[in-house]
Order: C-alpha cells, then structure tokens, then sequence
C-alpha cells in the first residue's frame, strides 16, 4: 500500500532532487560521503542520475522486460566532471523521469526489479531513492537534513514492506525465532510499527504493542537508520545485535 498519490510522488522526485542540488554550490566533489564508503561526492551525483536515468528509461519505453542498470552501477566509477555540470544533469534527469511517469500514468505494466509491475513502483521508488541520497549529500557538506512527515512515513512504509519478503528471512543467519520482535516508535508524529519475527514469517502490524526491542526517534531518523546511515537522535533498547542482524538481512533489496 502507498501513503502517497502518484503525482505526489512525481512531484517529490522534483523536489528532493533540487533540495539535494542546493547543497553542491560550492562543495568539493571530491568529498568522500561517509554513508557511501569508497565515493565521493561526485560519484552520488552520478549514481541518482544514472537511477533516475535508468527508471525513466523503464517508463518511457514501456518495456516489460529487465532492462540493464549499468546507468546505476556503472556511471559513479566515471570521474572528471564538474560539481555544476552534475547538478544541471540530474536536475535534467528528474525532470524527464517525473514526466516520463505523467505521461505513461499509474497503472501501465511495466517491468520493475520489486514487487509491483507498474510506474507507481519506479515513483515511489525514485522519490525515497532520491531522498535518502539527499541525506548522502547533507552529511557530506554538513547540512541538516529532514523529511516531511508524510514522505518519512511512506519511505518507512516501503522499507518495512521489503522486509517481510521471503528474500529477507530465509536463509543464515537465522533471522525468524521466538521472542524476537521489534517495535519502532516514532518521537514526533503518532505513528509506531511493531515487527513480528516469531513465525514462519515476519508480520508488520502498525501497532504500539510492546516488543523485546524499542526503537524510538523522529520519523526520518526511523528510517535513516533502517537505511544503515547515521542516525545519532534514535534510541534502541533490547537486543541491538538482533536489531542490526534484521536491518541487514531486511535491506537485501538495496545491494
């Protein structure tokens, strides 16, 4: 289930896309991005233009069948361009993708790498792919960095959703066992998600039911966290060790 309408989302793919622009006037491309090891600035212009390029490509065409990411894996390797040649492209990119996805609409079959099979993935998709880089960039250069409240959500939404896949849970180390659920509470909005892994299956209840590990912080640093980039504002109570266990096993979709 979305929490955002689909124009919703294209429009926000525009927008963190320029809030992560206004961060590289004058930053140095060269800058390594502590929650990307091994890149630097430059190379996370270029990999969120490559996705952006890539999904639009999906949308644009149609196509059903798996279309090759070197756009994403291969185009951050290149070096030697400037910070503001970057920053024009991706703000190009944003733009073709955004209305790639107007003018195919919500519910064309397309080919997706995730449940779904229609645009709306690949829009909801780049709005949290590109906001979480957005963060990227702000740890980068020293920015604050913040999510609205509904966007926080929905990208929690998405990430929680992914972790209940088989993908997540089958497989060692053993992630399924009794006693082990979570609970992750949010600091600033009326919102809590309780993770169940005692069953043959991870169940996801929106609940503030009780769990043998408490996690709590503002929503976006909920989902900074589950995103395995800094989140110094949250606190976990219980077994951490679990607790990272399940963040990893749970975001194999990102590898």
């Amino acid at each position: 289930m979305t929490l955002l309408t689909f124009d919703r989302y294209r429009a926000e793919i525009v927008k963190q896309t320029d809030l992560l622009r206004a961060y590289l006037g004058d930053a140095d491309p060269t800058a390594p991005v502590p929650s990307c090891p091994g890149w630097n600035l430059g190379q996370l212009v270029r990999h969120l233009g490559g996705a952006h390029g890539w999904a639009e490509m999906v949308v644009r065409t149609r196509s059903t069948e798996p279309v090759p990411d070197d756009p994403v894996n291969e185009i951050p390797r290149r070096t030697g361009e400037d910070l503001a040649t970057l920053s024009a492209r991706l703000g190009d990119g944003a733009g073709l993708l955004a209305d790639a996805l107007r003018k195919t609409g919500p519910d064309r079959p397309v080919w997706t790498p995730g449940p779904g099979g229609t645009p709306m993935f690949w829009a909801r998709r780049m709005t949290h792919e590109t906001a979480v880089h957005r963060a990227d960039a702000a740890l980068t250069v020293g920015a604050a960095f913040h999510l609205d409240e509904d966007v926080a959500r929905d990208a929690l939404d998405e990430w929680l959703t992914y972790s209940t896949l088989p993908e997540a849970y089958e497989g060692e180390p053993a992630l399924l066992g009794p006693g082990r659920t979570f609970r992750l509470q949010a600091t600033d909005a009326d919102a809590a998600w309780l993770v169940d892994l005692t069953g043959d299956a991870p169940v996801l209840r929106e609940t503030g039911g009780q769990a043998a590990v408490e996690v709590s912080g503002t929503l976006t640093d909920l989902l900074l966290l589950l995103y395995g980039r800094p989140a110094p504002g949250v606190e976990a109570v219980g077994d951490t060790a679990l607790l990272g266990l399940w963040r990893r096993r749970a975001a194999f979709w990102l590898q």
